[in-house]
């Protein structure tokens, strides 16, 4: 049974870049880097209330066979309260997805990071009476 994000990780070239590029888009630095901080091929970020994470790993060390080619075919949406993706689109990102306005007030936009992963944005009713 599914309860609820824990981790999610992505595999990129260059660790220190993203780790920096997500440290600008939080506004806080990980909490966690391997095997050092000055050369980490693995870093994570604690975001939000229940502390989900957001972690970066080095390609080199995706597993054999996995499409590593970037953004992938699903998208884990983050809670925010602002769904456009202007921010992100300013710090270098791409618009993958325009903002959507669904039902039951849900409203959701996907960005593509440098780094080739989506990014995906969500207001969500559910989130907040959580």
């Amino acid at each position: 049974m599914l309860r609820g994000l824990t981790t999610q990780t992505h595999y990129v070239d260059d660790v220190p870049a993203a780790i920096a590029w997500y440290r600008e888009v939080l506004g806080i630095d990980p909490y966690f880097l391997r095997p050092s901080a000055d050369e980490p091929a693995y870093g994570e970020f604690r975001i939000g209330p229940d502390e989900d994470e957001l972690g970066f790993i080095d390609r080199r060390f995706a597993p054999p066979g996995r499409d590593t080619a970037g953004g992938g075919p699903s998208t884990t949406y983050w809670h925010v309260d602002d769904v456009a993706a202007d921010r992100l689109v300013a710090l270098g990102a791409t618009e993958l997805e325009p903002v959507v306005e669904r039902e039951a007030g849900f409203v959701t936009a996907v960005a593509l990071d440098p780094f080739g992963n989506a990014v995906g944005l969500m207001h969500s009713p559910h989130w907040l009476r959580q």
